[in-house]
């Protein structure tokens, strides 16, 4: 049996570059291997950096027999197409969120690796840091009592006009990008049955794409959770429980650097407590995830659920959404 999973990387986005491909310098069960780019002096420079061959393009790193999976870091609107062509090629893939820009290309794509034998998944780093199974715990001990509201904002500084992030023609827009975070913590934290009750985007009106939003979700028995996201916004990143009888809150809930020591807040009624966790690491975390399931052949289901099930909740939020430009 193979010890260690060989990774191309399709593309060499600041993400990649920042905070993936260092873990997964670290990361064990993961070997990169190669790194493709559309500038080839660029893939050059991020092969000498990381220490790893460069391919002639994406395609060539999918023809490549020494490499069994692959990362990618793509804009959003491109990440279904070569998905779709790596789980052709029999690569294993971990695709930057969001996997697709809608629900019934998610149900495809994940059809394919099902039937393929191959793992897909999507990089919701935050999932596999510590601090949220420690909130998670927290509420199933009692901690808040029963919940009753989950609440999450994610929002960054305006990008830089050129930003692809600002093209709808490569999936651009804020909630694809940054809303995608607290939908997909609503559904860690309250389960798997919450629906849309309601949503507004706002649009740019030059660029064609939203630059904020809000929605409102709810679970079958009447715990809300509201969520606000936008990329024209002062930075935060943050969520609380809110339960009969006391609340919770995290900050940099979503994007804590390796080194960033958590502090979980609890209130009562007549006392707050902060608990201050270890540091860790979510990119190399789910790196080693990532690994291990391919390596030991992990059973598909939930990671499949997972991701079709985010995907509608993404159309739900779109489709309900009162749109207003300004």
């Amino acid at each position: 049996m193979p010890s260690v999973v060989r990774v191309g990387v399709l593309g060499c986005a600041s993400i990649a570059l920042r905070r993936v491909l260092p873990a997964m310098t670290e990361a064990e069960g993961v070997e990169l291997t190669a790194v493709a780019s559309r500038d080839p002096d660029k893939a050059r420079e991020v092969a000498r950096r990381f220490g790893c061959e460069t391919a002639g393009g994406y395609d060539d790193l999918l023809d490549r027999a020494d490499i069994d999976a692959v990362y990618i870091p793509l804009p959003t609107g491109l990440h279904a197409e070569w998905t779709g062509r790596a789980l052709t090629a029999g690569k294993h893939v971990l695709s930057e969120k969001p996997l697709t820009c809608d629900h019934a290309t998610a149900l495809d794509l994940v059809d394919q690796a099902r039937k393929a034998g191959l793992w897909l998944m999507e990089n919701y780093m935050f999932l596999h840091h510590g601090q949220h199974r420690k909130v998670r715990d927290l509420v199933a001990g009692g901690r808040i009592g029963e919940p009753r509201v989950f609440s999450a904002s994610f929002g960054i500084p305006p990008l830089d006009p050129a930003d692809v992030r600002y093209r709808p023609d490569l999936g651009g827009g804020a909630l694809l990008d940054v809303g995608v975070y607290p939908i997909r913590a609503a559904s860690y934290f309250l389960g798997d049955d919450l629906d849309v009750v309601g949503s507004v985007l706002r649009l740019h009106p030059d660029r064609g794409v939203d630059v904020a939003g809000h929605a409102l979700l709810c679970t079958p028995s009447g715990v809300t959770a509201e969520l606000s996201f936008g990329f024209e916004h002062a930075y935060r990143s943050r969520y609380a429980l809110w339960g009969d009888q006391g609340r919770l809150t995290l900050d940099r809930a979503f994007t804590p650097p390796p080194a960033w020591q958590p502090v979980i807040r609890v209130e009562s009624q007549d006392r707050a407590e902060e608990l201050t966790l270890p540091a860790d690491h979510q990119f190399r975390n789910i790196l080693e995830s990532f690994a291990r399931s391919i390596l030991q052949g992990a059973d598909y289901t939930a990671q499949a659920e997972a991701i079709t099930r985010q995907a509608r909740l993404v159309d739900r939020v779109r489709s309900a959404a009162v749109r207003v430009t300004a």
